[in-house]
């Protein structure tokens, strides 16, 4: 029995292995646990106020605010995956339940995300905790009298817990709590996973449709001397971080990308109270390649549930629904242990924003 199987069949203190979540029985594998969640999107219709704020190189982001709540003193800040946006199923549902327990809330699209093609050639990656960094020191800054929750989605999860590995002790004083959802700690296992088999048809050519138009675009406004071929030539990630995701963010290639982009080795240089929520059957992350109680901080809570997919979680009779994460999310940060059960219809989101991608 290795390592992991030890762990979960002693669960351990701090282990986190246990998890109140159960899959439903009519979705039976990874794969539709992953994809079905994306059409419950339509059951969340949450108001959205935009503001822009300029970026300290001369590009630009979007902030999506959850509207109608301006008194509460408890901020959720949502970074969102790879190509997500605000109207992302996750982010909709988490807004959802924020609005219902009177918590304010946002989302920042990270560069290229809110609709519109970014400014300069650079865009954003896995490992670009600094984006994070003045991001939430802004916040703080913006909003001194307010307690900050932050949590990280897949891709945003991965920039998340980097960063508050980084900062350490330094982070308690920007944000009071975090949550890392369907993270892919380590990089190179994911792309590893995404790269193969039924994986590659479901996600990465999936990721790609929307990654290869924004990299020639970029290679167009820029003048960027890479070979616009090749990025219409990749099929898989290794073959895109390879071609344009390492050579603009100042990475030698790919396998140096991922492993400087991790944030598997910072787990245990958090100080900020932590929870990691990772189904142990994500298509997206191996279970080998999850956190060890020994490899992270007393400050992080491991919650591995056995089912779930990536940024899946449904949860109830057909067709189901995406309470679980958003309940479970807010109980941790203090919301309360609350069966969430938001179901807005009646109000618009922000315009301009593409169609919701996998995370």
């Amino acid at each position: 029995m290795d390592a992991h199987a030890r762990q979960i069949s002693g669960k351990p203190p701090h282990s986190g292995w246990a998890s109140t979540y159960r899959a439903p029985w009519w979705l039976p594998n990874a794969h539709v646990q992953t994809i079905y969640a994306r059409r419950l999107a339509q059951n969340h219709a949450v108001p959205y106020r935009r503001r822009r704020w300029e970026t300290p190189d001369g590009d630009f982001i979007d902030l999506d605010w959850l509207a109608g709540i301006s008194k509460s003193d408890k901020l959720l800040v949502l970074f969102h995956g790879l190509e997500g946006c605000s109207r992302s199923h996750y982010a909709l549902s988490l807004l959802a339940a924020c609005r219902q327990w009177g918590w304010r809330a946002v989302v920042p699209h990270f560069r290229g995300c809110g609709g519109e093609p970014s400014r300069l050639a650079r865009s954003y990656h896995s490992g670009d905790s600094r984006e994070i960094d003045w991001i939430l020191r802004r916040l703080r800054q913006e909003q001194p009298a307010s307690e900050i929750h932050v949590v990280g989605v897949s891709l945003g999860g991965n920039m998340l817990l980097k960063w508050l590995g980084e900062e350490g002790a330094a982070a308690v004083s920007v944000v009071a709590r975090a949550v890392a959802v369907s993270t892919p700690l380590d990089l190179v296992a994911a792309a590893g996973a995404l790269d193969a088999g039924l994986n590659r048809i479901l996600y990465t050519g999936h990721f790609l449709r929307y990654l290869k138009p924004k990299a020639l675009a970029k290679i167009a406004a820029h003048g960027l001397e890479i070979d616009g071929r090749g990025i219409i030539e990749s099929s898989t990630f290794r073959q895109f971080d390879d071609r344009f995701t390492a050579p603009v963010h100042g990475f030698a290639d790919a396998d140096d990308y991922w492993r400087r982009s991790s944030s598997k080795p910072w787990l245990k240089q958090i100080r900020v109270p932590t929870l990691l929520i990772n189904a142990r059957n994500d298509p997206f992350l191996p279970e080998r390649a999850l956190p060890l109680a020994h490899e992270v901080s007393e400050s992080v809570t491991l919650e591995f549930p056995r089912e779930g997919g990536h940024a899946g979680f449904v949860s109830g009779k057909f067709p189901g629904n995406l309470d679980w994460l958003p309940n479970r999310i807010l109980s941790f940060v203090g919301a309360g242990n609350h069966g969430v059960k938001a179901s807005f219809t009646d109000e618009k989101i922000a315009p301009g924003l593409g169609p919701p991608a996998m995370t």
